[in-house]
């Protein structure tokens, strides 16, 4: 079997991404909530708040991982931006171009390493790439009216690391503990559970 045909998405990888983007799409909803709930314990430094940002990245790095296919990572993060903004998301329709941009940076990472490797170092590079992916969007789009040094710069450089850290190696974390129930069967990252 060449190369081009394992890159070929099967009905079950269809299904799946869909799964993880639907997911994810009712967790950014509520993520939405926790984010605003949240501003007023970031007042002494707004920027912080992207700490916890690294959760609206997560299935572009989980869909690479599972699905292992070109395209996963962007399909994941568009389809749950799409729900996110059907469900209400107090940021409308502006997150569906959001959602294609992070899942963008996603699917460099694993395009980097030719859909071959999905150990942690390039499920870090996905969730770094995604935020830096991420915090380019929002320096242009979201924050473009704040001041650059105290709050577009550290906003930025934070949501890196949030997604660094959080998407990252909390997707691959993810990832292998839901490959270790057995869901994810039939799917190559359940053959390679110890090297994951």
């Amino acid at each position: 079997m060449n190369h081009s045909d394992t890159n070929r998405w099967r009905t079950i990888d269809i299904v799946v991404a869909s799964v993880i983007a639907v997911a994810f799409g009712v967790i950014f909803w509520a993520w939405g909530l926790v984010w605003s709930a949240t501003e007023g314990a970031f007042a002494f430094f707004p920027p912080a708040q992207t700490l916890i940002y690294g959760v609206w990245l997560m299935p572009a790095v989980v869909g690479g991982l599972v699905i292992r296919k070109p395209g996963a990572a962007l399909y994941c993060e568009t389809v749950a931006a799409i729900l996110s903004a059907l469900l209400g998301s107090q940021w409308a329709g502006t997150v569906i171009p959001q959602g294609i941009v992070q899942g963008i940076g996603a699917e460099l990472a694993f395009a980097a390493f030719r859909y071959r490797s999905f150990r942690l170092p390039t499920a870090v590079l996905a969730g770094a790439l995604t935020g830096l992916s991420a915090a380019l969007f929002d320096f242009f789009v979201w924050n473009a009216d704040y001041e650059l040094t105290d709050y577009r710069i550290p906003y930025a450089l934070l949501t890196v690391v949030s997604a660094t850290v959080v998407a990252g190696a909390g997707g691959w974390a993810l990832t292998r503990a839901l490959a270790n129930t057995g869901v994810l069967d039939r799917f190559p990252v359940a053959r390679d559970r110890a090297a994951i």
